[in-house]
Parts: structure tokens; sequence; C-alpha cells
């Protein structure tokens, strides 16, 4: 049998390696991010009453999302240790479990957006036209999720093996396809009917659809590294488990956000459906500036995996260090731009003057909160990696429901609507303290004990 070579995730300059790795998901994540601020200007065009619509159903969509990257980090993470071990039949397992998962994951939020989604509405307004609106978006978006799920398992057994470029040609194709049929679904050109919010869900859908159907594609024909074969495919508890071990802890972590977004939006409500659009259109904005250092934590989570598998510890701390100066530089300059462009930002969204009294002091004040950001999010994705995924875990926990929300509130009761933003960045100061603790405790209990053995052999 031919031997194999190494990974290039051992052997290339780490620099180099982090850059090439990141760099295309980094793109490809931008472009999901400005299909994302695309979709709500469009929405936008419609009324503040669709805007707040598509910002009500913000967190089920978001669970959507922590659900599939969860399930992808836990795919990402083990396979890539089982490719540093040279592991390859478990290799195999993880990527055929984890597409299974992905479809069980798919059918029970089909199921919740078709029988819940309108009572999930009711749950926050009376307003009937929000409710019409929403529920069209959401049922949508859920009970066409197989792409979505699909999407994200396909990309992560990409990632996992080193080839993210084929991540930026899926993900840029079915962000282009949603931008494109965005005005065409919603305002109902080109002979198409008019379709308004529920257009905007039917845009986004065939977009990740057709990413799906291009990432099955690039791992059976390109992904020399894995080779799937659901012929032969048997469901593997054991392998189940391990993938669930890490991915369990990023669901709940990603999860948190959901929790956290619709305790806000219950705070937000009380004074204005119009604070809900602000606090809306604040996360489509930030996910301008999360996105690529989201891409970058990617690139950096299959290489520190690798080479902890690969028993490497200079190439792990090389990989965090330049992790944590590209991810602070480049939220410093998410922040500039919040504080300079701010009006402007806002007015894309078609802001009113109310909304652009709320929206400014708003995002300048939660911006602060990418200061301390990058640091910690690579901190928890360094966790993830090294299989620690109850630290990411607890940090989330803390952060949003320990500090921000019960902040939030009480905030919100003493100081009003201008002060409930402030919570945001309080959180986040919070959480680095944690993340630092963290990041020693990592060092002391995995990759000092690598350097020790190392150096004694």
């Amino acid at each position: 049998m031919e031997e194999r070579r190494e990974n290039r995730m051992g052997t290339m300059p780490v620099g180099k390696l982090l850059v090439t790795m990141s760099l295309p998901i980094m793109i490809s994540m931008l472009i999901q991010a400005l299909y994302n601020i695309v979709d709500s200007i469009f929405v936008a065009q419609i009324g503040e009453n669709a805007l707040t619509a598509v910002s009500l159903a913000f967190p089920v969509q978001n669970l959507i999302i922590a659900v599939g990257i969860g399930t992808g980090i836990g795919i990402n993470s083990l396979l890539s240790r089982r490719l540093g071990e040279r592991r390859f039949d478990d290799a195999n397992a993880a990527a055929e479990n984890g597409i299974l998962l992905s479809l069980c994951n798919w059918l029970v939020f089909a199921i919740f957006g078709g029988l819940f989604s309108e009572a999930f509405f009711r749950a926050f307004t009376d307003n009937p036209e929000i409710i019409s609106m929403g529920t069209d978006y959401l049922t949508v978006c859920t009970v066409f999720s197989f792409g979505c799920f699909m999407q994200f398992a396909c990309e992560r057994i990409l990632q996992a093996t080193g080839i993210t470029i084929y991540n930026m040609i899926t993900q840029a194709t079915g962000a282009i396809i949603n931008i494109i049929l965005d005005p065409i679904m919603i305002f109902g050109l080109f002979g198409f009917p008019r379709l308004g919010v529920k257009g905007a869900a039917v845009a986004t859908v065939i977009g990740q659809i057709v990413a799906m159907l291009m990432g099955l594609w690039f791992n059976a024909k390109k992904n020399r590294e894995i080779h799937m074969d659901f012929r032969h495919f048997r469901p593997s508890g054991r392998i189940i488990g391990e993938i669930y071990k890490v991915g369990v802890p990023s669901i709940v972590m990603q999860s948190i956000g959901t929790v956290m977004t619709i305790g806000m939006n219950k705070i937000l409500i009380a004074f204005s459906e119009t604070a809900v659009a602000v606090f809306g259109v604040y996360f489509k904005l930030q996910s301008f500036v999360f996105m690529p250092t989201f891409g970058l934590n990617n690139g950096m989570v299959p290489i520190i995996s690798y080479n902890y598998g690969a028993r490497k510890p200079d190439r792990m701390k090389q990989t965090i260090r330049l992790s944590v100066c590209y991810a602070v530089g480049m939220l410093t300059f998410g922040l500039v731009i919040f504080w300079l462009f701010t009006p402007q930002l806002l007015s894309i969204f078609n802001a009113s003057e109310t909304m652009l009294a709320i929206g400014v002091p708003a995002l300048r004040i939660i911006s602060l909160s990418f200061l301390f950001a990058g640091f910690c999010i690579i901190t928890l994705s360094v966790c993830q990696a090294l299989g620690h995924g109850l630290l990411s875990l607890s940090v989330s926990v803390v952060r949003q429901l320990v500090v921000l929300l019960p902040s939030a509130f009480l905030l919100a009761r003493f100081g009003g609507l201008s002060a409930v933003w402030w919570a945001f960045p309080f959180a986040e100061l919070f959480s680095l303290t944690l993340c630092v603790i963290y990041m020693r405790h990592l060092y002391r209990a995995e990759i000092k004990p690598l350097e020790e053995s190392a150096a004694a052999g």
C-alpha cells in the first residue's frame, strides 16, 4: 500500500499556512456577511415592520447556524486529529457520520418551522403584519434548511483536510446567487411573483442548496484525504460520541447567543419595535466585522488540532500567537469603522430619524466590545481544537447569560434604553478575564507536556 505523505498542516511554514488556510474562508465569509446585509437592505425597503420581523426571526436562524457549525466543529476537530495521528479509517468515518448528523438536524428544524413559526412570533408581538411576514420568512428558512446544514458539514470536512479554497468557491457562489435573487424574489422582477419578506427567505435557501451541492461534489472529486463510501456505511455510536464531545459544547455555546438575542429582544421591545430593528441591524453589520475573524478562526482550528495530534507544540504556539495578532487587528479596524461612519451605516437600511437617534449611540457603545473580542474568539477556538469544549461553553454561559442579560435588564430598568447597550462591552471585558485564565491553563495542561516530551526525547 502506498505510504501517505504528511499533510501540509504539519510541514508548511506556519505564517504562510495560516494565511493559506484562512484567506479563502475569510473572503467567502465576507461575501456571506455582504449578502446578509444586502438581504436586510432589501427587506428594509418594504418597511420597518419587515425589518423588525426579520430581526425577530434571527434567533432561530442563529440556532440553525449554531447547530450546523457546532456539529461541523466536532467533525473538523475529530477529523483533523485523526489525520494527524494517521488513523485514516476513523477520519473517513467522522466525515460519513457528520453527513448523517446534518440530515438529522435538518429534520428537527423542519418540523419546528412547519408547526411553530407563527407561535414563535406571537410570543413577542401582537402586530399582525410583523407576525404574518415573520411566519412566512421563518417557515421557508427552517423547512428548507437542509442546504444550510449540509453546506456546513461539507465545508468543515474540506477545512479539516486543509483545502479551504473550495469553501470560498461554494460560499461565494451561494452568496452571489442569494444577492441576485433577493430583489427578484422580494419585489417580483422579470415576471416572478412579488413575495416580499418571504422572497428573501426563498433567495437564501436557494443559495444554500446550490452551495451544498457544490460542497458534496468537491468532497467527492477533489478531497484526496477523505473517502466517503455510503454504500457500506453504518452509523457509529463511538464516532458520533467523539464528534459531539466537542460539537455539543460548541452547539450549546453558540445557542446561548440565541437565548441572549431572545432575551434582548424582550427587553428592547418594551421600549419600541424600532429598538428591536436597531439591534437586528447591529447584528447584520457586526457580522461584516466578525466574519473575517471567524474565517481566520476556521483556518486556525485544523492547524492546531493536526499539530496537537502530530505532537508539534512549537507550531501550535506560533499559530496561536499569529491568530491573536490578526484577530485583534481586524476587530480594532472594525471598531474604527463603527465609530466614524455610524450614521452612514444605519442609513443603508433606510433608517428613519427615530432609528438614527437610537442606533447611532447604540452601535458606538456596543462596538467597544470589539477591543476585547479578538483574543476571546481565538482562545475559545483553541479550547475546541484541543477537545476542551466545556471551557469554551463556560465562557459563553458567563458572558451572555450570567453577565450580559442581567446587566441589560438592570440597565434598562434604572437607566433606560440608552444605558442598555453598555451591557455588551462590560460582558466582553468579563469574558476576557476568563479567557486569559483559560489560555494559561491550556498551555500548562496541553502544550507544555508536549514540549517537555520533545525535550526528553
